[in-house]
């Protein structure tokens, strides 16, 4: 039997790893965790997971009693800690180096600026002037945000120097005491879905988004439209993107606007990709990505030599009612989908919550909020808290079709 390590995020993934011949030690904290996964686990056990010498400190007594082959993470917050346990434990994988080059944001700008790749301007500022004179040097609007932020929070696109001082104003007032001010890219945003093996990096999904005015990232589809014309520079750009900050092994989830001037590089990470995209990428390309995470690097499954071609389409689409609190859910009775609802009370800060209960039909729907409950303003991803679809279609385009008529069929009353 293999063993593997698995730290935080949606545990989901190691389902069925029993029967792959992987025994899986979870390490996630209490309450933010579906306990139906203990199933799938050899044991769970406890420790903050964003905090690396707390996660060795109790792995290491269980891999000096029974080696891990691996360390594996699909948690953003938990990839540094994550890359430490590597580390120390000498093992294969995504190392802190690498982890720490994708969440810093303006260090993963100068690795591509080292390898001549997707020329940005960009610089690390620390006070409204360095904000302000930034913005004047740029001709046209910038970006603020976190050197190393994630799911949509604090980004603030911003026009000139005045804007700029009001921007750094709010990021400062939320605790933050730098950020990475950047150029604005124009252009639809894509997203490159990647699994590498032995260096040797294979593009397998593209996918389109939609967003809000603070780009919260509320619909994903995929095969992505848009995408197809530069599939071959995207392909390209990935491959050199992950060579420059050091990743040869696992699953990555790259994002790219695709400007006037062509693609260039927005973020990108070692993980799969959020919003349960590897559902949709084995919906439309039919590989599974949660399952190429295992068995791969483990020698189970072969990486394959060329990327696949679309067989359909996919899409998530989460909820987006008026902010307030929710006085009724109402449902049409013809829907076509599977719907389940969140029992009031429980699984309030999971992500995609009883999503493991939709994904066999082709069309299901969650609702996560009851009357009584409070809906946000939609200012980061995690405000997407209301439900969510996930839908199979002909292509993604039909996709996007079948969630939106699903969209009008559930309706959130809040006041």
């Amino acid at each position: 039997m293999f063993r593997v390590a698995w730290i935080g995020g949606r545990p989901a993934p190691i389902a069925g790893a029993k029967d792959l011949g992987i025994d899986i030690v979870l390490v996630h904290e209490e309450g933010l965790y579906e306990p139906s996964i203990a199933e799938h686990c050899e044991r769970i056990v406890h420790a903050p997971i964003t905090d690396g010498p707390a996660v060795l400190e109790v792995l290491r007594p269980l891999h000096e009693e029974r080696p891990f082959d691996r360390v594996l993470t699909t948690s953003e917050p938990a990839g540094v800690a994550c890359g430490h346990v590597v580390d120390a434990l000498g093992l294969p994988g995504v190392g802190e180096q690498t982890q720490r080059s994708l969440k810093d944001k303006a260090l993963t700008r100068e690795l591509l600026a080292k390898h001549d790749l997707s020329p940005v301007r960009h610089q690390v500022v620390h006070s409204a002037e360095e904000a302000a004179e930034f913005a004047a040097s740029v001709a046209g609007p910038i970006v603020l945000k976190p050197v190393d932020g994630a799911a949509s929070r604090h980004i603030n696109r911003v026009e000139g120097a005045e804007e700029a001082v009001r921007a750094w104003e709010s990021m400062t007032a939320a605790g933050l005491t730098s950020a990475l001010a950047e150029e604005f890219l124009s252009g639809p945003v894509v997203s490159v879905d990647g699994f590498s093996l032995g260096g040797r990096h294979l593009v397998i999904g593209y996918s389109d988004y939609r967003m809000n005015d603070r780009f919260v990232e509320w619909a994903v589809s995929t095969p992505s439209r848009v995408a197809v014309p530069y599939l071959d520079e995207l392909r390209d750009m990935t491959a050199r993107l992950l060579d420059a900050v050091g990743l040869t092994e696992g699953p990555s989830h790259s994002e790219y606007v695709l400007t006037p001037n062509g693609p260039r590089v927005l973020e990108s990470h070692a993980r799969l990709g959020g919003h349960a995209m590897q559902h949709l990428v084995n919906r439309a390309f039919g590989l599974d990505l949660a399952r190429m995470m295992l068995t791969v690097p483990l020698g189970i499954d072969e990486l394959p030599l060329t990327p696949p071609e679309p067989i359909g389409g996919a899409a998530i689409q989460f909820f987006v009612p008026e902010p307030g609190t929710v006085e009724a859910v109402e449902i049409d009775d013809d829907i076509d989908a599977v719907v389940r609802r969140v029992p009031p009370g429980e699984l309030t800060d999971a992500y995609l919550p009883l999503l493991h209960e939709i994904t066999p039909h082709d069309r299901g729907v969650v609702i996560a909020r009851n009357p009584g409950d409070t809906i946000p303003p939609l200012r980061t991803v995690a405000d997407c808290c209301a439900g969510f679809m996930l839908v199979t279609g002909d292509d993604g385009d039909d996709a996007v079709a079948r969630c939106d008529v699903i969209a009008r069929q559930v309706r959130f009353r809040t006041a």
